[in-house]
């Protein structure tokens, strides 16, 4: 998800909103005390979150927008679908699995909240909810406990589909065999199935050490990974063109040799929920899930 542009750091903006917003995004909270009464096969949506919650062993984080979006906690779940974005189409693919609790990492209704006072005679916004109301879809986010895991799940999934070793708390950077960055986007493109990135670089360019800050962490992030690791690339999700690009064509300029990849959001935190699937089924014994990748949205011609 996208911080404010003045934003240091997305988790902190999360905490802030929340605060702001007077604890409206936290309807959906988690009950962590809620009693466990399924039995082998059948779980309610709460069940589930109880059932993730526990596993991760994580603290509850305060003000967390893991929260369920829509539908409610004594839904009985017939299947589950984990995905970034709740789009329409996944919701189609969910009726088609009889699955009706879709679990995501990112928004369903289109900022960082999930806030919809202003969408509220929306006719996109409308059509969704009617979906969701016509096949009892329940949405649940799982975005602040995955990246608070150890090892965080998102960069996991990220580098156990490219075959590489997760950095540690006091060494973020991932060493990788030397190669050059043109060698490296072919890799990039095959192992997450993606026809493109964006690169600001010399393509020529020797990569040894890379910075992985998938999904959209922000200018300040990207300038202090930069500044304090000097690695030779940075992977990012998305990023302000006005900010962090802006930074990047004026350092290149000046002899900045840390080069960027930008790979889109979706694409680049998908790994991680797709992970998120085969960590769930064996805790969930009785249902079927299912990983859906929302995709990347745009044409490129």
């Amino acid at each position: 998800m996208n911080p404010p542009l003045s934003s240091p750091d997305r988790r902190t903006f999360l905490k802030h909103s929340l605060q702001i917003a007077g604890g409206t995004a936290l309807m959906g909270l988690p009950v962590f005390g809620h009693a466990e009464t399924h039995t082998a096969t059948t779980y309610t949506v709460q069940d589930i979150i109880n059932i993730i919650l526990k596993e991760v062993k994580i603290d509850a984080i305060p003000d967390t927008i893991d929260t369920i979006k829509y539908g409610k906690m004594d839904t009985i779940v017939t299947g589950i679908i984990s995905t970034m974005f709740p789009t329409v189409a996944i919701i189609e693919q969910a009726v088609k699995l009889k699955a009706n609790l879709i679990i995501v990492h990112e928004p369903t209704f289109y900022s960082g909240l999930d806030r919809t006072e202003k969408l509220k005679d929306n006719e996109v916004m409308k059509q969704k909810k009617a979906l969701l109301d016509e096949h009892g879809i329940v949405i649940w986010r799982f975005h602040d406990y995955s990246h608070m895991m150890k090892p965080d799940m998102i960069l996991e999934g990220f580098n156990k589909k490219m075959g590489w070793k997760n950095g540690t708390e006091t060494d973020p950077i991932i060493h990788i065999p030397t190669t050059d960055l043109r060698s490296l986007v072919q890799q990039l493109k095959k192992k997450l199935s993606i026809s493109h990135v964006r690169v600001m670089g010399d393509l020529s360019q020797s990569c040894r050490n890379i910075a992985l800050l998938p999904g959209a962490w922000g200018v300040d992030k990207h300038v202090e990974y930069v500044e304090k690791y000097k690695p030779d690339v940075i992977l990012v999700g998305e990023q302000v063109e006005w900010e962090t690009t802006e930074y990047f064509r004026d350092g290149r300029y000046m002899g900045l040799k840390t080069s960027m990849i930008i790979l889109g959001h979706a694409v680049s935190e998908e790994p991680g929920m797709e992970l998120f699937a085969p960590w769930l089924r064996p805790k969930v014994p009785g249902l079927t899930v299912t990983h859906i990748a929302t995709g990347d949205p745009y044409t490129w011609l």
